[in-house]
């Protein structure tokens, strides 16, 4: 059995058509034929049944799809290892994170690390479902929200963090230090739309008090929703660091005093990863950035 053959059977199974995996691949569909062929009479079991056009695994694929894609993500695994050997600091780190992280919180930490390791690319990716890109390999660490204990990840706790509401100066509640969680009863609100989980968890934090967000306008931009509240459509409720970042005079900042919503920051990546010197270094780098 060659890594080829696994290459291409790997192939077959994520399109199940073998035109478009000969496509994907870049060599002819007779070949992919005769290559699978090749090691179905290797393991001597049929890999695929063949059902006019269509094609579906057997029990013997499915098995060797499981066993192939650990093989190949260990094969990856070692390449990288020695190409981290290498090129020493160099190479690329992909991370995923929030777009209203993305887009307010870590631009000071890109900035030092890069100061510190200039040979490093870095990709950063603005993503609502980090831990599908960290567990399907887009993605070589996320940076998550709340995420629940899976043994396919490591998870290394950052921080805590509480939500407070946001006002523009020229709100009625602007010179208030704090307001209980009931009064936010009937505030018009500027949200996230539902599904999004920084709505989900100001929405399990007021479903507590009996109650559901009076929600106005909905986007899916936090830049969005901070431009509607400075113009005073309406109120939000954020992560205080947040807010705290973006540094707005024309944004008031309110405490919650009781039952306050919050979140928890974690860096994760799949439990299998090769991880280079340089992710490693970013990941301490982050570490210190959060505990700042």
């Amino acid at each position: 059995m060659e890594i080829r053959h696994l290459h291409y059977f790997m192939a077959v199974c994520e399109e199940l058509h073998f035109t478009k995996a000969a496509e994907k691949l870049g060599i002819s569909q007779p070949t992919l034929s005769q290559q699978v062929r090749v090691l179905e009479e290797e393991l001597d079991m049929p890999l695929f049944d063949r059902i006019g056009k269509k094609i579906v695994m057997t029990e013997a694929g499915t098995l060797l799809f499981s066993y192939a894609t650990e093989m190949l993500n260990t094969l990856q695994n070692v390449k990288d290892a020695i190409k981290d050997l290498q090129e020493l600091q160099g190479g690329q780190i992909s991370v995923g994170i929030m777009p209203s992280d993305l887009d307010y919180r870590i631009t000071q930490l890109v900035i030092d690390f890069h100061q510190k390791f200039p040979k490093v690319k870095l990709k950063i990716l603005a993503s609502i479902d980090i831990m599908r890109q960290v567990l399907e390999n887009e993605v070589d660490i996320g940076i998550g929200t709340n995420v629940e204990p899976d043994e396919r990840l490591v998870i290394i706790p950052l921080r805590s963090e509480e939500y407070v509401l946001t006002v523009s100066k020229g709100h009625p509640l602007a010179d208030q230090t704090a307001i209980s969680i009931a009064e936010l009863k009937d505030l018009p609100m500027v949200m996230y739309p539902e599904g999004f989980l920084g709505r989900e968890i100001v929405e399990e934090a007021v479903k507590k008090h009996g109650f559901q967000l009076h929600s106005i306008l909905e986007t899916s931009s936090v830049t969005s929703i901070i431009n509607l509240v400075r113009a005073n459509i309406g109120v939000t409720v954020q992560p205080y660091p947040l807010v705290q970042q973006m540094n707005d005079p024309n944004l008031c900042i309110i405490r919650i005093s009781d039952g306050a919503p919050s979140r928890s920051l974690s860096i994760i990546y799949r439990v299998d990863r090769y991880v280079s010197q340089a992710t490693t270094a970013f990941i301490e780098q982050i570490k210190e950035y959060f505990k700042s």
